[in-house]
């Protein structure tokens, strides 16, 4: 199956979802790629109900509401870039299949979160947990209060790098990212959980000897983001060794960035981001949009 160019926005109307809209709408831009909005409704299932066929007007009335809200964040697009391209998808269902289908094809499925409304409640609901485990391309999601300041406008994108294969994903995209915005790459790759005192006598000689663990963990971060260095030699690089825990190291360092990119299911530092409650901390507290990135084998 042939993968298309395009970012796709989930609407719903809500406030988050128009920020996740414009941030949607700058990175198509930035990447000169098209827009898609996407929405959907659902029949209420008391009227499939004993052989039951909603009436023709309901179907037009749901379908009405739905343009209507394409048509609000189409507008919201052009403010942020009068040229993109935009286009919509309306499908009738749950928002969940709707975008985990579109997922298979896309560059990446924007969404908003703490919004009203049927692709509401994305972080800490069943929509947001199905989407960004499942879907078979990278999820952004900005939070209502991920809001673009002069402060962050040009901030750099952060990445955890923690040498697992679907960090070296992450870190690909967020070159990619970093690239397209003429932004400088922050690459942060934490310690504490990388078991560097099985080369140092424990985790006492760990803390006397910080200068050569940082030296080793230097060359080792470098290692890993090597190829991405030659493949992208335009974008700057600042390399951050934490001798703490990934999600507050990343917090910290994303404080003014325009981006924080990190991948799921990666050995490490990161394991098990998706799962518990290190993913659930870092979708709340990221100060900016946050990008999840899967495993090619998990998607």
């Amino acid at each position: 199956m042939s993968v298309e160019n395009i970012v796709v926005v989930a609407v719903d109307g809500s406030d988050a979802s128009k920020n996740a809209v414009r941030w949607a709408a700058n990175t198509a831009n930035k990447r000169g790629i098209p827009l898609r909005l996407a929405s959907s409704y659902t029949m209420p299932q008391f009227l499939y109900a004993e052989g039951m066929v909603p009436p023709q007007e309901l179907f037009e009335e749901l379908q009405a509401e739905s343009m209507e809200i394409i048509e609000a964040a189409r507008n919201i697009a052009f403010e942020v870039a009068p040229d993109l391209k935009v286009g919509y998808t309306v499908a009738e269902g749950s928002p969940i299949d709707m975008l985990l289908e579109m997922s298979e094809t896309v560059t990446m499925i924007v969404m908003g979160s703490r919004g009203l409304g049927g692709l509401s409640g994305m972080v800490m609901g069943s929509v947001s947990a199905a989407i960004v485990s499942h879907a078979h391309c990278p999820v952004v999601v900005v939070r209502e209060d991920n809001q673009l300041t002069e402060a962050n406008k040009y901030g750099p994108v952060v990445v955890g790098v923690d040498g697992s294969d679907v960090s070296q994903r992450a870190t690909e995209f967020a070159f990619q990212e970093a690239q397209a915005r003429g932004a400088k790459l922050v690459a942060v790759h934490t310690w504490m959980d990388m078991q560097v005192q099985a080369s140092l006598a424990g985790l006492a000689a760990a803390q006397q000897d910080w200068e050569e663990i940082e030296r080793e963990q230097t060359e080792l971060l470098r290692e890993r983001i090597e190829p991405m260095l030659n493949k992208f030699p335009g974008v700057e690089v600042e390399m951050v060794i934490a001798r703490d825990r990934p999600i507050r190291a990343l917090v910290e360092n994303a404080t003014d960035a325009q981006l924080l990119v990190v991948g799921s299911h990666g050995r490490g530092g990161f394991r098990g981001m998706l799962l518990g409650s290190t993913s659930r901390a870092l979708l709340q507290q990221a100060p900016c949009p946050l990008v999840v990135v899967r495993p090619n084998e998990g998607a």
